[in-house]
């Protein structure tokens, strides 16, 4: 069987989200490509796992048009979607919900009519304060001292759960 891993990482941490699911998949005796989302030809692949950086509780652009333009060729596959993103010492907000119940993309319930995925799940990211920032809002945020000093630095990605992710879609695909 064969599994596209496909992703959109601004700074990298999606990146090596997707590398680290595509390596587990790959353990498991699948055919495995992790690809950067672009003109991919999806209709090559049995399973899709999708995955993108979320800035301002939001899916990159490329992500989302990735979905759009490749429905027709992902109906019927079995796909997955993750999304990373948030990063800091909190798990709860201040309203009491977990970071990652609330942190996940806006556009999500318009993902699950488009994809129809068995799951979506939102990891922890990484952040480095020495990145550069892209594009006007981090520019933007990062001019600015209080909101500069609330984006801690770390990797707050969590690969026990990650690869458990990856090895429960191994396992449904073995299925």
């Amino acid at each position: 069987m064969r599994v596209l891993v496909a992703y959109a990482s601004k700074h990298g941490s999606t990146k090596g989200i997707a590398e680290r699911i595509g390596e587990r998949l790959a353990a498991a005796g699948l055919a495995v490509d992790v690809l950067p989302v672009g003109k991919l030809d999806v209709s090559a692949y049995d399973a899709v796992v999708l995955g993108s950086a979320v800035y301002m509780f939001h899916w990159m652009g490329e992500a989302r048009s990735f979905a759009k333009n490749n429905r027709a060729a992902i109906a019927g596959k079995p796909v997955w979607l993750f999304s990373s993103g948030p990063f800091g010492d909190e798990k709860v907000d201040k309203q009491g919900r977990d970071v990652l119940t609330v942190a996940g993309p806006r556009e999500i319930d318009e993902l699950r009519t488009l994809l129809s995925p068995r799951d979506h799940r939102v990891f922890w990211g990484a952040w480095d304060a020495s990145y550069k920032p892209i594009g006007f809002m981090e520019k933007l945020t990062m001019a600015m001292p209080a909101a500069r000093n609330s984006f801690p630095s770390g990797d707050k990605r969590d690969w026990p759960e990650i690869e458990a992710w990856a090895d429960g879609i191994a396992a449904a695909l073995a299925r």
